[in-house]
Parts: C-alpha cells; sequence; structure tokens
C-alpha cells in the first residue's frame, strides 16, 4: 500500500465517525483487531504540534501537516545517545484552536475532546470495553459532539468534540491532564475509547512522555510484528517474552533523547520499511504500540511529534532479539 492509497483509505475511515452508532462500529474494529549524569543548561527547542493524517500508532507517514502554531523546527541531527546523558529538551506548545473564521482541519483528522481548555486526540493505546469498568474514575462531563472540519474557534466549548455524545471520565491510575476516557454503554455492551493530550508539555528525556504510560514494571504479557505484516493486514503476531531483556529496553526508552519531528526527518524514517512495532499489553488490560525504526534507532509512540532516539547499543540488540 503506498501513501497515497493509505491517505485515502484512512480518511474514509474517520470522515464520518460523529455519531454514536459510527462510533460504536469503529470501536468493534478496533476491538477485533491492539542513573543521571552532570546537568547543563538545557536550550528547549520549539516545535509546532500537529494532528495529522496517520495511522494511530505512528506506522504511517503524515501526509497533511496542520501547524497551529508557527513553522516546524529544522531537521534534527541524529546522533549517538550515551546513557545517563542530559538532552536539550523538546516543548511541544498547548495546541491552538481554529480560528473563528473557520479552519478547524484537525477535526477531519482524527477524533478529539475538548476538556479543561485543552484539545484531547484519540489514543493509540486500546482499552477493551470488557476492561474498561475497572479503570473508569469520576466523571467529567458529556460530550456535546457538533465539531467538524469547518468549526470555527467559537465551536471548541467545553467538552465540544467529534466524536457525537458520550460521557467522559477521568481513568484510575492516570492523570486526567494527561489522559481521560470515553465509556458508553450501547445494547448493554460497554464501548471505551482512550484520548490523550500530547501538547503543551515538555520533553526532556523519553521518561517525560513513556512514564505517563506506566510501562516500566507494568508489562503483562507483549507480541511484536513485522512491517510487513501490519503494512498487508495479516496480523501475524509474534510472541515477545516480558522477561528482563524487555524490561532492560524499557529502561533505555526512558533515558532516551528526545528528536523533534520534521516533514524532512519524516520524509526519510517512513521511506523505509525497517521498522517493528511491539504491542505491550500492561497489567490493567490497557494495550500500548510502540513503532521501532530499525536504522535510525528511534522509537515513536503514536502520533506524538517526537521520537525517542535509544542508547544505540540498548536498541540494537532488543531489536535483533525479536527475529525477522
Amino acid at each position: 500500500m503506498n501513501e497515497e492509497q493509505f491517505k485515502q483509505n484512512y480518511k474514509k475511515a474517520v470522515d464520518h465517525m460523529k455519531t454514536n452508532e459510527q462510533m460504536k462500529k469503529r470501536v468493534e474494529q478496533s476491538l477485533n483487531t491492539q542513573h543521571q549524569g552532570p546537568k547543563r543548561q538545557r536550550k528547549p527547542l520549539y516545535i509546532a504540534a500537529s494532528v495529522v493524517i496517520a495511522a494511530s500508532i505512528g506506522l504511517a507517514a503524515p501526509s497533511v501537516w496542520q501547524q497551529f502554531n508557527g513553522p516546524a523546527a529544522p531537521t534534527p541531527q541524529v546522533a549517538a545517545v550515551t546513557p545517563g546523558a542530559s538532552f536539550d529538551p523538546i516543548v511541544i506548545p498547548k495546541m491552538e484552536l481554529p480560528s473563528s473564521q473557520g479552519k478547524g482541519a484537525m477535526a477531519d483528522m482524527m477524533q478529539l475532546v475538548v476538556y479543561g481548555g485543552n484539545v484531547y486526540t484519540q489514543s493509540p493505546t486500546l482499552l477493551e470495553g470488557a476492561n474498561a469498568l475497572s479503570l473508569r474514575g469520576d466523571k467529567l462531563g458529556t460530550t456535546s459532539g457538533g465539531i467538524d472540519e469547518l468549526s470555527g474557534q467559537d465551536k471548541y466549548t467545553e467538552l465540544a468534540s467529534n466524536i457525537g455524545e458520550a460521557d467522559i471520565y477521568a481513568v484510575n491510575g492516570y492523570d486526567k491532564d494527561f489522559r481521560i476516557m470515553s465509556y458508553t454503554e450501547i445494547d448493554g455492551q460497554v464501548y471505551a475509547q482512550l484520548f490523550d493530550k500530547n501538547n503543551g508539555i515538555t520533553i526532556g528525556t523519553g521518561a517525560d512522555l513513556i512514564g505517563k504510560l506506566h510501562l516500566e514494571g507494568n508489562i503483562a504479557s507483549a507480541q511484536w510484528e513485522t512491517f510487513n505484516s501490519w503494512n498487508n493486514g495479516l496480523q501475524q503476531l509474534q510472541p515477545l517474552a516480558a522477561d528482563e531483556a524487555l524490561d532492560s529496553f524499557i529502561s533505555s526508552l526512558n533515558a532516551a533523547k528526545p528528536i523533534a519531528t520534521s516533514p524532512e526527518l519524516e520524509e526519510n524514517l517512513y521511506g523505509k520499511e525497517d521498522r517493528k512495532i511491539i504491542y505491550l499489553t500492561l497489567e490493567d488490560k490497557m494495550q500500548v504500540p510502540l513503532v521501532l525504526f530499525g536504522e535510525a534507532a528511534l522509537v515513536r509512540y503514536g502520533n506524538v511529534p517526537a521520537f525517542l532516539e535509544v542508547e544505540k547499543g540498548a536498541f540494537q540488540s532488543f531489536w535483533d532479539s525479536l527475529g525477522e
């Protein structure tokens, strides 16, 4: 499948997900598939928060960059990571809402909910409805729906969304400044969806992002998939031992260097097929996908506009252990 075909197919899948019945169908499809070194002064690197047309787990190259806070940063140099090093942090600004003239392009790209004046977008982390009740926290409100690609700033009010009407809750064990969830019952069946806020944050090391996912010491089981399997829809998931080797890789990921994304960097990365995907099922039953880019020793979570560069030796050892 080439990039243009992917773009067209993905857009078709999300264009009309604006009512409860349509949300139900999408969720049904999802359920059937999921040591510190010396400190130095840090110079922040600012990049634009972007919403892209791409697979939610970050496997496919974004085709459209809708910039809300100015132009993207220059392509950073990807260099070797030294364990325990201190890095220039990446600052992802708070996502600005569309202008009142009606430029809500992001509403046409992925599902979103406005909560606390912030935009939360569809999480790549999956949670089956059967496991959602134990994670459902305090009710935060009910979405009003009504956002589409033509919506102006006046439509982005509290709990506005493009998922139709759904109850929104905090998620037990997770900071609601990072993650919330929709929880809907239809004909006795529970449908839950997670939404993450990956803007208005600073990433100094991988822990500033990965730490929010609660991976370390919390992985119950794991699987992995080749790019060929994913690209052709084969779903040839292979077992991955949740052992010391995986724990070591997660530790290395927490210590990883953040790399600002850019169209040029993504064009280089996504133009190759040396990608593998790992699916980590946590003790709370959430399934977290991470995409590994072999030659560059980079890891990405969803469409967060940053990659994490893992120390080369640690990355290569784990990559090789997955096989071909």
